[in-house]
C-alpha cells in the first residue's frame, strides 16, 4: 500500500525510558509510520519543564508545530518565544531545546531528509 495509518498517540512514549516522565512525554513516530524520508514526533512538556538537553543534526531540518499551550525555544544564544500554531523551523547545525510556558506545551516535530542512523548530537545541561 501507499500509506500508512496510525495514531501519535498509540505510539510508545519514550520518555520514561530515559528518566524525563511525567514532566515530558515523546512519541517518536517515524517507524510506526514506516516513514522513508520525514520523521515526526508529539512531545509535551508540563508547565515550566526544559527539555533537559539541546540538540543539532547533521542533516536534518526540522520543524516545530505548538498544537496547545506557550514557551520559547533557545536557538544557539536566541530565545523565541512559542504560542500555539506557531511553526518554527530550525536549521540542522542550529543547537535547539523547547521549554514550557505555564500552561505546559504540546507540540510536533518534523524532520527530514532522515538517513540510515540517528544523526542528532545531544548536549546535556545546555540551558
Amino acid at each position: 500500500m501507499g500509506y500508512t495509518l496510525r495514531n501519535v498517540k498509540d505510539v510508545e512514549d519514550s520518555a520514561p525510558a530515559f528518566g524525563m516522565s511525567p514532566d515530558v512525554e515523546a512519541r517518536f513516530a517515524r517507524k510506526a509510520l514506516e516513514s522513508q524520508q520525514v520523521a515526526l514526533s508529539y512531545q509535551r512538556l508540563q508547565p515550566n519543564v526544559r527539555m533537559p538537553f539541546g540538540h543539532t543534526h547533521a542533516t536534518q531540518e526540522e520543524i516545530y508545530v505548538v498544537l496547545a499551550g506557550s514557551g520559547r525555544a533557545k536557538l544557539d544564544d536566541e530565545f523565541v518565544e512559542l504560542q500555539r500554531w506557531d511553526a518554527l523551523r530550525v536549521d540542522p547545525a542550529t543547537m535547539r531545546a523547547i521549554e514550557a510556558g505555564a500552561d505546559g506545551i504540546e507540540f510536533l516535530a518534523l524532520g527530514g531528509p532522515i538517513g540510515e542512523g540517528n544523526d542528532a548530537e545531544m548536549v546535556s545541561d545546555w540551558w
